[in-house]
């Protein structure tokens, strides 16, 4: 059963034609008994940091006691990965049990003339079932493109709204403008319902606040250097500046291993305190916070699997630069490798001449994904030549790429893989059947 549900989840995108519209989505959620509307949800957007916020917020929810669902997009090896019951996969029976009643709704609509849902329409739906009958005491959901469109935004009543960085991507769906990209991202927000975004792009911040505000919706600013001032009404200010101080000192008490995390760590932590003082959540107490994030471990974002060896699925230009940061700030004069590969909507001519630009890469490995969508392996070589990269060698398979990197990575050397999920799935599934993996839990 198992594998025949994984078949079937594999060949939807080659069923459909067209998708349905939001409101046809919510007749498919009607249709399964409108399970997300007995949900707690945290309703999380943004372009860069989603899924380590999405892990963040999980981990402090469950160290305070709480049984939580996460939805996250994409999954890197198994489709599993994104049905989450306290930071583990869902449990096979779990998973389809789900996959059976979606399908089954499925028949029933498209016999009514609704189009076939697409794969993430398709997933989500599983989601939401699956939720609802494990009834959690909370979800984490994430969002799978933009916002304002996104089929996760048929959610009626979230407790928050999250927006993390946000930056130029899926340009030809969300606009060719940060502004542009804020407002679609900004389509989550609910009447009434708070917002804590990342305030680090004046642009987006911008939006995102008049947005909330033509909502009647509070909303907290979370910026690593200025302290968040009270938008709520009904909150003083001062618990709200005492509160974000007592956060910033913790954080800066945790060992990230890249700066972006620990301002995605920042917006979970607020999201938490803004619930609390809401009295939808229990307080949690600062040691369990700090034990939370201490212990979380996203795989794919700035992960070691090996010593010297990080995978990081940046894959546009916002996500190279966080990453080059993260480099940056390991301090280290081992010298650089990198093993990469691009998707062809990405701006990946851009990505290239940021990171040759920044990291000077000694040796680069460049691989051909296994994906349509695939940029052609000596195309890229090519690019990183032209950047000024004299060491550049091109392969056909990620198995291929990634034995040579290591087999010319040197003690004095550090490897990162970087590009693509799609690259950072198929080497999480390659390193499965070699030794010395280093991260292998969820949160």
């Amino acid at each position: 059963m198992e594998e025949q549900a994984r078949a079937y989840l594999d060949q939807i995108p080659f069923w459909t034609r067209k998708k349905n519209t939001l409101n046809q989505v919510r007749d498919f959620l009607t249709e399964l008994g409108n399970p997300d509307d007995s949900l707690r949800i945290i309703h999380v957007a943004g372009t860069n940091g989603k899924g380590s916020v999405c892990a963040d917020l999980t981990a402090v929810l469950l160290r305070a006691g709480y049984h939580v669902g996460t939805f996250i997009s994409p999954h890197l090896t198994d489709v599993k990965e994104r049905f989450l019951l306290d930071g583990s996969p869902a449990p096979e029976e779990t998973f389809e049990k789900s996959f059976e009643n979606v399908r089954a709704v499925t028949e029933k609509m498209c016999a009514k003339g609704y189009a076939h849902p697409t794969f993430f329409e398709f997933v989500f739906l599983m989601a939401m079932d699956l939720y609802g009958r494990e009834k959690p005491d909370w979800v984490v959901l994430e969002t799978g493109l933009g916002g304002l469109l996104d089929t996760t935004n048929v959610i009626r009543s979230p407790k928050a709204c999250v927006i993390t960085s946000i930056s130029l991507d899926h340009t030809a769906y969300l606009g060719t403008s940060i502004p542009e990209i804020a407002m679609q991202k900004a389509g989550i927000i609910k009447p009434g319902v708070p917002v804590i975004f990342d305030d680090t792009q004046p642009e987006a911040s911008a939006v995102i606040a008049g947005q909330a505000e033509r909502m009647g919706s509070a909303f907290y600013p979370v910026n690593p250097i200025k302290p968040i001032h009270v938008q709520d009404k009904d909150i003083q200010e001062k618990d709200v500046q005492e509160n974000d101080a007592v956060d910033r000192n913790l954080v800066s008490e945790v060992k990230f291993s890249a700066p972006y995390q620990a301002q995605n760590a920042r917006i979970a932590l607020k999201v938490i305190g803004v619930l609390t003082e809401r009295g939808e959540l229990r307080t949690v107490t600062e040691q369990r916070k700090r034990e939370a994030l201490s212990h979380v471990c996203w795989p794919g974002r700035m992960q070691k699997v090996r010593e010297d060896v990080w995978l990081d699925g940046a894959h546009n230009p916002g996500g190279i630069s966080a990453f080059i940061e993260a480099v940056k700030a390991q301090e280290s004069d081992k010298a650089v490798h990198l093993l990469f590969a691009a998707v062809s909507d990405k701006d990946y001519r851009e990505m290239i001449k940021m990171l040759c630009d920044s990291l000077h890469p000694a040796v680069v490995t460049v691989v051909h994904i296994d994906s349509a969508r695939a940029t052609d392996e000596n195309l890229l070589a090519g690019l990183f030549e032209q950047a000024g990269c004299k060491m550049v060698k091109q392969y056909g398979s990620a198995r291929e790429a990634l034995e040579a990197a290591l087999a010319k990575k040197k003690e004095t050397d550090r490897l990162y893989v970087v590009g693509s999920l799609y690259l950072i799935g198929e080497i999480q599934r390659i390193l499965k059947t070699m030794p010395e993996a280093v991260c292998e839990k969820t949160v």
